[in-house]
């Protein structure tokens, strides 16, 4: 049996409005651009922890189900991402305990904001990636 630590497993929800543009998150503990997500809990289904952590980062409930546009490795902090195109349903943009800001970006603001790692997820999930992207990074970097 390995030694080596388990990879998480995280979801992120890129909701898009009809300007297509996406709803970053700007985290309060690293102060990066994002779409909001986090790490799934022991009980969660996948969907259950995806309207859980964007409702937590950004107040929005999204309309389940919602498209899978692609599945993301973190090779230095062993994090498999798996990134959702989302509808919102209910609810206002607002900032909770882990988020300093919210703003809608088009494309062009995506790739400005965020590091290229989480930029792609944003650009896949607006370009609605089918069959789903699948990609890996260094936390930062495409690799």
């Amino acid at each position: 049996m390995s030694t080596d630590r388990p990879h998480s497993v995280s979801v992120a929800g890129v909701i898009v409005d009809d300007q297509d543009r996406a709803l970053l998150i700007k985290r309060q503990d690293n102060g990066k651009w994002e779409p909001p997500g986090g790490i799934l809990e022991r009980e969660e289904t996948i969907p259950e922890a995806l309207q859980r952590e964007v409702l937590e980062e950004t107040g929005i409930k999204i309309v389940l189900p919602a498209t899978l546009t692609g599945i993301y490795k973190n090779m230095t902090g062993l994090i498999v991402s798996m990134v959702f195109r989302c509808e919102a349903a209910d609810g206002t943009p607002t900032t909770g305990d882990e988020t300093r800001a919210l703003r809608w970006a088009t494309r062009e603001e995506v790739t400005e904001l965020a590091d290229e790692a989480y930029a792609i997820r944003v650009l896949d999930a607006l370009g609605a990636a089918s069959p789903p992207a699948i990609r890996a990074h260094d936390g930062v970097k495409l690799v």
